[in-house]
């Protein structure tokens, strides 16, 4: 038997397997993260089933529908029952419709367990939008700042393995947040597609007090970060990451070195900084990386262009609530888990 689940009953489900039935632009347009895409229609499918819909009868249109559909019902059924051993199969369409219904019917009728999600991706949309459009989080945002190189990333990273709340922004964005980020990334995600990972991230954290983030502008690359969150990292606690030019350079060599030798789109970004550094220095930045000088072109890009951008001290700073060196990152690491410990205990003392 079909069971119906709404967007709010999918959170009590163990291990669910989201079945995207949609047509492939719907899917890479947004879906729910981890989805499968099993298209019951293909684009150019549901375009003639519209067609007939509209200009010969709802009839025609689920007479043509069947026929196309037909055909692919061994392989959906085989594929769902595969797909249902790894979890709680859950199927969705647009919003609730003929197309989630038709296919859980089938696997249903074939002795496969599964949901259907009542209300389709337009409803699990709607309480995306929903939690974005909240006065305030139910977290503090913990915002690690610093200059390019700190290896705000990695520790970033390292808190996340530790089992801490952390996100990597620049990561679900699928941009460095630079005028390079987006070098060697291939395609960003969607604004939609931006909203539901990040809100799901999140949400597998469970009940938290602090979430901790690296410091972006509002925009990272093609996507924006929700208001609620940006205000959040505003008057969040600020905790600067420090090191040497030596050490970020090797870091930034070390992270970037497969675009620094290979990659077309590097070459266009320094372009963009013609009006910033002049013509003359970009010049001399695209001599030395055909050369192969890559600690020199970093050096210069972080102190000509990167550090006077952004601006932030490269020693202990009492402006904010916590300064860290990154000579040592196991320290450095250390010694954030520490002050996070102290905001999980409600210790606001040692906080400015």
């Amino acid at each position: 038997m079909i069971q119906e689940i709404d967007v709010d009953g999918l959170v009590k489900l163990t291990n669910p397997v989201f079945v995207d039935v949609r047509s492939e632009s719907e899917f890479a347009e947004a879906t729910i993260p981890g989805a499968v895409n099993l298209p019951i229609f293909a684009d150019a499918e549901r375009a003639q089933v519209g067609t007939a819909y509209r200009q010969v009868s709802p009839l025609a249109a689920k007479d043509l529908g069947l026929a196309i559909v037909a055909p692919k019902l061994p392989r959906l059924v085989k594929q769902c029952r595969e797909l249902g051993t790894k979890g709680e199969l859950v199927i969705f369409c647009w919003r609730g419709g003929m197309r989630s219904r038709a296919v859980a019917s089938i696997i249903d009728l074939m002795g496969i367990k599964v949901y259907r999600l009542q209300g389709g991706y337009k409803a699990y949309r709607r309480s995306i939008v929903t939690y974005w459009e909240q006065p305030e989080l139910p977290f503090d945002v913990v915002v690690l700042r610093g200059n390019t190189g700190t290896g705000k990333t990695q520790l970033i990273q390292a808190l996340r393995e530790h089992g801490l709340p952390a996100v990597d922004l620049e990561n679900l964005a699928n941009n460095r947040g630079s005028v390079f980020g987006a070098v060697g990334l291939g395609a960003a995600p969607s604004q939609k597609q931006f909203e539901a990972c990040l809100r799901e991230e999140i949400r597998a954290f469970g009940p938290v007090k602090y979430v901790v983030v690296e410091c972006e502008s509002k925009r990272i690359g093609r996507v924006v970060l929700p208001e609620v969150l940006h205000k959040g990292m505003q008057s969040g606690k600020q905790l600067l990451v420090y090191d040497s030019v030596p050490n970020r350079v090797r870091r930034l060599v070390k992270e970037y070195t497969a675009f620094l030798t290979s990659d077309p789109e590097l070459e266009a970004a320094l372009s963009r900084l013609d009006k910033r550094l002049g013509y003359a220095k970009t010049d001399e930045l695209k001599t030395k990386l055909s050369n192969g000088e890559y600690a020199e072109f970093t050096r210069i890009l972080l102190q000509e262009y990167y550090d006077p951008l952004y601006g932030y001290p490269n020693q202990p700073d009492a402006a904010y609530s916590l300064s860290v060196a990154m000579e040592q990152p196991a320290q450095a690491l250390e010694i954030i888990e520490d002050f996070l410990g102290s905001l999980e205990e409600g210790n606001g003392a040692i906080l400015s």
